[in-house]
């Protein structure tokens, strides 16, 4: 997402942190800042310092090099959460599950050789200049601050394409620049206790009715109706290539280059296959075998033996054209010819 900030107020928010920064008579104690930066991530959120243009003036842009402290800084825009695109309020709430987790594993915000690790985040709506500074033209992005950077465009931005592996991602960049080591990362569990012990409750609530059932055959595992058309389906899902088509992301159907107005529901071709021709195919293999399951399990209790053999001729004719059809499509699409051999005494 590209970044829009008003001309006119840039300007002057620019001009007004520099005169800050410019007027600065005295350099603020390191262990000073570092003490404040402690303050403020015991009363934050889940450990993330909100920055503002003063406290990036006071920590980032008017600080001696080296600091003390190194920050992770999150930009952030609010008023793009809802862009599904961007990500913002599922990155921002992995760095949330980082931040805590770094404060778990590290209670005393110890770190390697030079300094602590601060999570941080700067709003775009109310902390413009900010992002002038830091150079942000795009979101989302995260920005590492080492004790060594003096301007914050020098800060390590991380990788866009590399968020997609969520906090992880950022753990290992934290520890690939900042040489830093995050720890496990703690996620909160699927289900609160409050859920689990209602949930217990219910259970054992639920478990005498259960019994009941079960021991009177009144349960859907033990209905022959839910059983048949879930071994009609396992089957359909298994001659129709429906594994292949989900694997492959493989489209229902094409349009035709040639006439935009026409679908191509078949492909020629052996390496491809599409949805509508997978389907196809599965569907006259299962009609086969439902015919076959009910020749060998309902038609022989039929006393009219004519009735008997009129259903079994047609199903065979039927079931001898919808192989023949599959074995057509495939010599179509592979170019390899299937026929039958005779016996060699026929001839």
């Amino acid at each position: 997402m590209a970044i829009s900030p008003n001309p006119t107020r840039l300007i002057l928010l620019t001009t007004l942190i520099s005169l800050i920064i410019s007027l600065s008579t005295s350099v603020s104690d390191p262990e000073k800042l570092l003490t404040e930066l402690l303050t403020l991530q015991s009363q934050s959120t889940a450990g993330i310092i909100h920055l503002n243009d003063q406290t990036v003036s006071r920590f980032i842009v008017s600080t001696k090099t080296p600091r003390p402290y190194s920050l992770l800084v999150f930009f952030d825009a609010k008023e793009h959460h809802d862009k599904a695109e961007l990500h913002l309020a599922e990155l921002y709430y992995e760095f949330k599950i980082l931040a805590t987790s770094f404060i778990t594993n590290h209670p005393d915000n110890s770190s390697a050789s030079y300094g602590k690790l601060f999570f941080c985040d700067i709003e775009f709506k109310d902390s413009q200049s900010s992002f002038i500074l830091f150079g942000v033209d795009s979101l989302p992005l995260l920005r590492l601050v080492n004790p060594n950077v003096k301007n914050p465009k020098d800060s390590e931005a991380m990788d866009q394409g590399d968020l997609s592996r969520m906090a992880e991602s950022i753990s290992d960049f934290i520890l690939s620049r900042a040489k830093l080591s995050v720890g496990p990362i703690h996620r909160p569990p699927p289900i609160s206790k409050n859920q689990y012990a209602f949930l217990i409750v219910v259970l054992l609530i639920w478990i005498p009715f259960m019994i009941k059932k079960l021991s009177t055959g009144q349960t859907l595992l033990q209905d022959w109706k839910i059983w048949l058309c879930g071994a009609v389906f396992v089957y359909f899902f298994s001659v129709s290539g429906a594994m292949f088509n989900i694997i492959r992301k493989m489209p229902m159907f094409l349009g035709d280059r040639n006439d935009p107005n026409k679908l191509i529901f078949f492909y020629q071709g052996s390496g491809m296959q599409l949805g509508a021709e997978g389907f196809a195919i599965g569907f006259l293999y299962t009609v086969v075998g439902l015919l076959l399951a009910f020749m060998t399990h309902v038609l022989v209790l039929a006393k009219n033996v004519t009735v008997q053999r009129l259903v079994m001729v047609v199903s065979l004719v039927f079931s001898f054209w919808a192989v023949n059809e599959v074995i057509f499509l495939d010599n179509w699409k592979t170019g390899y010819g299937v026929h039958t051999f005779w016996p060699s005494s026929w001839n």
